[in-house]
């Protein structure tokens, strides 16, 4: 049963007793929300935020309460580097489970990340139930215009690996490049706003 925090921080199991995805708990009390679901580590998806209040109150809940944290950077609005998918996926890898993955509100990063989850878990076969990650209701996952490439990029990764597990096709196969074209081609070139890391066009 859903209780009020569950609602306040859109929270939702992955994978039940596996991970879960949620919002940042921008109200506090978040030791006793994370307690209530048993989660044993973060997956942070805003990177480390040192100038932020809420970084820090996140850190130290997770140094009180023994809960290892992975702060990693994903860009809503920017294609993400090879790099930056390899180290979500580590961290998915070496967090103790069950573990909360989260974002600023828990519906557009957070969706993207639920989604390659589970295909990392549980292979290609999982597609559909990873494309639900991004339902509007209950995820709340209504992208803005440069956000709507997140949705798209898991389609993009099964045409393109060709049936390689997504961890080796990200590892030797991923070009951001050619997921920019791949957009473009399919006249969702407003989809993005610029590869991480590249100058704006």
């Amino acid at each position: 049963m859903r209780g009020p925090a569950d609602i306040l921080y859109n929270f939702h199991w992955i994978a039940p007793g596996e991970a879960a995805r949620s919002a940042q708990a921008y109200a506090g009390f978040l030791a006793p929300f994370l307690a209530r679901h048993g989660i044993r580590s973060i997956v942070n998806l805003r990177g480390k935020n040192l100038r932020r209040w809420w970084w820090w109150y996140e850190a130290r809940v997770c140094e009180r309460h023994a809960i290892p944290r992975f702060d990693l950077k994903i860009n809503s609005r920017q294609l993400p580097t090879p790099a930056m998918l390899g180290e979500l996926l580590d961290a998915l890898d070496r967090a103790p489970k069950p573990v909360l993955v989260k974002c600023s509100g828990g519906q557009d990063r957070t969706s993207l990340a639920a989604a390659l989850y589970l295909i990392h878990a549980r292979g290609w076969d999982a597609l559909d139930n990873a494309m639900a990650q991004f339902a509007g209701w209950p995820y709340l996952h209504w992208p803005k215009k440069h956000q709507r490439w997140l949705k798209l990029f898991p389609l993009f990764a099964h045409e393109a690996a060709g049936g390689a597990p997504i961890r080796q096709w990200i590892a030797k196969g991923y070009d951001p490049d050619e997921f920019a074209r791949w957009l473009q081609n399919r006249g969702m070139g407003d989809a993005f706003h610029k590869i991480y890391g590249a100058s704006a066009s």
